[in-house]
Order: structure tokens, then C-alpha cells, then sequence
């Protein structure tokens, strides 16, 4: 067994790895071991669909240190007039060269691919066999949100033998083979994949949507960065401050955050019970309601030549379709743990589904703020990844709570703006001049009434509180 030394044993190379060695490479002199089970940077980027994009600005997605993109508007497709989304194979040649003229070029940072951790600082080549045991100061768990995406993941319902299905990965191969499809999940992966059917002329009639829970979803205008959208940005964050402020119940609230068009449904006659933080535009929407037959009976338990099971009954198929699986549980909800645990960092969301940013703040606590966890964890309150409507007020109420405690310290509201990551911290001022700041009073009064409002809930289900 080989013997390797380093002050920090990054385990998976993926966004959230990536970030966070990007920020403690620049800011500190350590040296660190990369160690990730996949051939190349960029986590579930190498298994995601071919057709993905971000379903964030790229402007403010990947590390600290390099731009993604050219900060280019889109000026034609469904997300005309805001900021470019980058694809997949764009994201991973970005991580890739982070770590081939960056990372590597520095000699602090060595990087084992197809490798598995074994833990205690034990890794193997899943190629060769070789092992190694490291040294290391700190060890970071990357992998912990580890994204699942349906290519790599089995579907979580039976399928009989003949029956036609295929992850979202193989749908620009068969999309002209089959006279139906159906589209298995409710997140953003199933609505990315209705999109691309309709994107290339197919007939809304012939498409299929098992959509087990409706989802509120977001405006992707609504999270928009720069002097261009900042209007827009705190006039967003105040409507959903006065929102909550205002609401005189839990539905009214939602009701509230959904005429301000903070959120947004698919079918106003349907309460969504599901929050995961999907990102849409208004065209996309518009598309996504051409789709008529949604089937709304629960999951799928198994799906038969010419009838699929779910829940609450059954709907007939054929072999002349194409079922989609989309249901893959992407980011599960993984239990919140401290970031700061002696020697292990454990790398979780310190703000809402936006975990490169939250990895690279992590890696400058890491590297600014000394050896005490407790004072690091302050500042370091994980947000565990939402699934419930309910868990939309969670998410808002700790968001709150984290920029809160981060404004009390001006060194550290420097760096938030000045970091490419933070896409909702305005620097005070750019070449242009000063730019408009959000008025924290809307929040200082919906704090209460959020912490109010949950205290109530007491994690009962949703319906419950309708």
C-alpha cells in the first residue's frame, strides 16, 4: 500500500469538491488529495442527459476563481433575454480544465480518478487495484449530497420484460421510434425531458406525464445576477418578505408568493405538495401546459406491456411506448450534520439548492476563521435539501437566518461580494456606480411570522395546515 501525505483528503472531485479546493487552494498554501470514483471532475455531470443545462445562471455556477460562460443573455429559445445556461458537455470540459491548468499546475493538488474510498484515509483504484492509505490533516466529504441521476440509478418501480423504457440519456437516439411516451417523475429531470420532446416538434397529444406530486416551482428570471437584474432581485426578495408578513394563513401565503410570481404552478387547480427547488421560465411553463394528459395517481409500482400500476389505480400502455424514467430522488434529504467535526468537514447547503456557492463559503470559513468549530459552525448552518411545500418555508426561514449572522461581520459580507458564487449578495457598487441594496426590514418582520408559522406545523403534513 502506497503512502500519500497532505494537510486535506478531498473525497469526490465533483461540483461541491471542486469548489470547495478551488477556494483553499487559492486562499491557503495546503496541499490536498482528490480521490473520485469517476474518470474525470464534474460528479453527476458525466452521467447527467445530454441535453441538460444549468438550471441556474452559469455566471454564478462552478468555482470561485473561473468564470463559466461569457456571461452572455440568451437572445432566442425559452430562456430568452437571461443570463446563458450552460450545457452538459460545457460544465464538464469547465471542470476539467479547472483541474488540468489550475489545479494540477499548482503542485498542491493531486487527483486520483476511478478511485474508491475505503474510509481512514484508505482509497483504491477500481482499474488497477492499487491501493493508498493518506495523511491527511482534515478529511472533506464532498460526496454527501451526492446527486443521483436516473442513467445511474434504477428505477424504483418494476418493469416487465418487453416493455420499452429508457433513462432521459437515450431519448435523442429513440425520440422518433415510438408513436407515445411517458414521462415517469414530477421534478425537473421529467420536465426537462417533456421539454426536449416538445422542443423537437412532438405532438403534445402522443406525451403522457405521470406527475405523482404537482411542484412549486421557480422563475429562473426571478434569480438573475448582475446590475441588469438587480431591480428586479430585491423587488422579488420584498415581495416575498411582504408576502409572508401579510398572509393571514398557510395556503394565503403560498397563494400570495404565487401572485407576486415568486413561485410558480402548473395547473392552477392543483395544490402542489412538492418543493425542490426547479427552475423554469415563463415560455418553458407555457410549454410544459400543452401536455394535457397528467396523470395524477400516485407512483409508479410497475409498469406491464400494456398496463402500468401506480397508487391509486392504473392507465393502459402499449409497446408502441416509450417510457421515460425520471424518477430518480436527485438530491435526497439528507439529515443536516456539522460542517466542522474535528477532522472531518462534511459539505451540505448553507443556501437553498445553491451548493458550489455553499461549498466554496465552506472552504473560506475553513480558511479564515481559525480552529474552532463551534465559531465555524455558527456560520455554517446546513440547510437540508427541500422536498414539501412546507419545507419552501423552512428553506426561506433558515436562508434568512444564515444571511443574518453572515452581515454581522463586514470581512466576510467583503468576500460574499466579491465571490463569483454568490449570485444574491450585490457588491455595494461596480464600474457603473453604487447598486440598489435589499431592504433587510421586510425580512426582520417575516422572520417571526415564518418561525410562527412552522411552530405551528410542528412537521405535520402539509394538507394539515390548508
Amino acid at each position: 500500500m502506497k503512502r500519500l501525505q497532505a494537510d486535506y483528503l478531498v473525497v469526490g472531485a465533483d461540483a461541491m469538491g471542486m469548489a470547495f479546493t478551488d477556494v483553499l487552494v487559492t486562499e491557503t498554501k495546503a496541499s490536498v488529495v482528490m480521490v473520485d470514483r469517476r474518470h474525470q471532475p464534474g460528479g453527476h455531470w458525466n452521467d447527467a442527459y445530454p441535453f441538460v443545462r444549468l438550471h441556474q445562471p452559469s455566471s454564478f455556477y462552478g468555482v470561485n476563481s473561473r468564470p463559466l460562460g461569457s456571461g452572455a443573455i440568451d437572445v432566442q429559445g425559452w430562456n430568452k433575454g437571461l443570463c446563458e445556461l450552460a450545457t452538459n458537455s460545457e460544465v464538464c470540459a469547465y471542470f476539467g480544465q479547472v483541474m488540468q491548468r489550475q489545479f494540477l499546475p499548482s503542485g498542491r493538488v493531486r487527483h486520483f480518478p476511478l478511485c474508491e474510498h475505503q474510509g481512514e484515509g484508505r482509497f483504491r483504484s477500481s482499474v488497477s487495484g492499487e491501493e493508498w492509505t493518506v495523511e491527511a490533516g482534515k478529511v472533506v466529504d464532498a460526496a454527501y449530497m451526492d446527486v443521483s441521476v436516473p442513467s445511474a440509478s434504477p428505477p424504483p418501480f418494476a418493469i416487465d420484460a418487453g416493455v420499452n423504457w429508457a433513462p432521459p440519456n437515450e431519448l435523442p437516439k429513440l425520440g422518433g421510434r415510438f408513436e407515445r411516451y411517458v414521462i415517469v417523475g414530477a421534478g425537473k429531470t421529467a420536465m426537462d425531458a417533456c421539454l426536449f420532446l416538445l422542443a423537437h416538434g412532438k405532438d403534445p397529444g402522443c406525451i403522457s406525464w405521470i406527475m405523482p406530486r404537482d411542484s412549486w416551482m421557480l422563475d429562473r428570471a426571478n434569480i438573475q445576477p448582475g446590475r441588469k437584474f438587480a431591480d428586479a432581485l430585491n423587488r422579488g426578495f420584498s415581495a416575498q418578505a411582504r408576502a409572508i408578513v401579510e398572509g393571514t394563513s398557510y395556503r394565503d401565503v403560498f397563494e400570495r408568493i404565487n401572485a407576486a410570481g415568486q413561485l410558480l404552478r402548473f395547473d392552477d387547480d392543483v395544490w402542489p405538495t412538492m418543493y425542490r427547488c426547479a427552475t423554469v421560465t415563463q415560455a418553458e411553463l407555457a410549454q410544459l401546459r400543452r401536455i394535457k394528459d397528467v396523470v395524477r395517481l400516485g407512483h409508479v409500482q410497475r409498469i406491464e406491456r400494456d398496463a402500468i400500476t401506480l397508487d391509486q389505480g392504473t392507465m393502459p400502455t402499449s409497446p408502441a411506448t416509450l417510457h421515460v424514467h425520471c424518477a430518480t430522488d436527485g438530491l435526497a434529504r439528507r439529515p443536516a450534520v456539522p460542517v466542522f467535526d474535528g477532522q472531518t468537514i462534511t459539505l451540505q447547503s448553507l443556501r437553498t439548492c445553491q451548493q458550489v456557492f455553499s461549498a466554496a463559503f465552506t472552504a473560506h470559513i475553513e480558511a479564515a476563521y481559525g480552529d474552532d468549530d463551534a465559531v465555524k459552525n455558527e456560520l455554517c448552518v446546513p440547510i437540508p435539501h427541500p422536498d414539501s411545500d412546507a419545507d419552501f418555508l423552512r428553506t426561506t426561514l433558515a436562508n434568512f437566518l444564515n444571511q443574518l449572522e453572515w452581515a454581522q461581520d463586514e470581512a466576510l459580507m467583503d468576500w460574499l461580494r466579491r465571490s463569483r458564487l454568490d449570485g444574491f449578495t450585490l457588491p455595494l457598487r461596480d464600474d457603473e456606480g453604487p447598486l440598489p441594496q435589499t431592504d433587510p426590514g421586510p425580512v426582520m418582520e417575516a422572520i417571526p411570522k415564518l418561525q410562527r408559522m412552522l411552530a405551528e406545523l410542528e412537521d405535520a403534513p402539509a394538507s394539515a395546515a390548508l
